[in-house]
């Protein structure tokens, strides 16, 4: 790791020499799990749900440069780099390149870096991916229907493999024994939770309704979102809120419908079409009624 003034100056500069190239961007978010000096093996296994997400955005085309033949997204390009950005601060620090931090974020991923665990790892990608969303409403915004509802999609699933973690009583109520286990970020089965592949098309940008996309979800997919993540949706989105440290987030949710760049009035969509199979999963799995959430919830 060459010298710079500051961890912060030194992290711009490793952003903005990849910011047109999805793939060294792919590589440069690979690099942070290595560490300053090439040697985190105990950051290693925290790679894998980091980068089976980038390899979905590459597929999709959202993080191609403007100038591209088809251009990506202006959106997923500044929540990619919002979450570059931090990482890379916080290699530079653990590689001692002075402060001060330039936000609050980058602290979540030097704790990270410092012992890293499954709660600590979500903790700094969540509060990176908020922070990113909340900065680029405007952007979200501009982008068309079917893709601002999948944002919120691509949140709450995120917030929700959090909760599994780090308040299993709230993600998963009488079955919170298995939540750990489901939700940890090394292991292949945090991509259920996280992997939006088996829904969107892998390209950008989508051209259909949601409709059309939501009829073409597979069974567990759908089971996941409207039986056990959308009847815990607005407490879920209250403890994400305090564990991240970023209460803009509740703007993000009303009385348990999402509204980030989406409007209230069209909060339908996130109620569940007639199934008797999320009937079923919501009376076996029942929202916690509780308002407390502690390391144990």
């Amino acid at each position: 790791m060459k010298s710079a003034n500051t961890a912060a100056a030194w992290a711009a500069a490793q952003v903005a020499a990849v910011r047109d190239d999805p793939r060294a961007r792919f590589a440069l978010i690979e690099r942070t799990y290595h560490g300053p000096f090439g040697h985190a093996s105990r950051h290693l296994p925290y790679r894998r749900a980091a980068m089976s997400f980038m390899r979905w955005q590459l597929r999709r085309g959202v993080l191609e440069p403007s100038h591209s033949i088809r251009p990506g997204s202006p959106w997923w390009r500044a929540v990619n780099e919002r979450l570059l950005r931090d990482g890379c601060e916080a290699v530079a620090l653990s590689g001692h390149l002075p402060g001060p931090v330039s936000a609050y974020t980058v602290d979540y991923w030097t704790s990270f870096a410092g012992r890293p665990t499954a709660r600590r790892w979500y903790r700094a990608h969540n509060a990176s991916v908020v922070a990113a969303y909340l900065e680029h409403r405007e952007l979200a915004e501009a982008e068309n229907v079917a893709e601002r509802f999948f944002m919120n999609v691509v949140l709450c699933r995120v917030l929700y493999a959090h909760a599994l973690v780090a308040a299993p009583r709230l993600a998963l109520g009488w079955l919170r024994p298995l939540a750990p286990l489901l939700g940890d970020p090394r292991l292949g089965m945090t991509g259920i939770f996280l992997s939006l592949s088996r829904v969107l098309p892998d390209a950008y940008p989508l051209t259909g309704d949601v409709g059309a996309y939501l009829d073409h979800e597979l069974g567990f997919g759908r089971v996941l979102d409207y039986g056990v993540i959308l009847p815990r949706l607005q407490r879920l989105y209250e403890w994400s809120a305090q564990e991240v440290g970023a209460p803009g987030l509740l703007g993000c949710i009303r009385d348990g419908s999402m509204t980030y760049a989406w409007p209230f009035e069209d909060r339908d969509v996130w109620h569940p079409r007639r199934s008797l199979t999320v009937r079923t999963v919501r009376r076996m799995l029942p929202a916690q009624r509780t308002r407390r959430f502690t390391d144990n919830t």
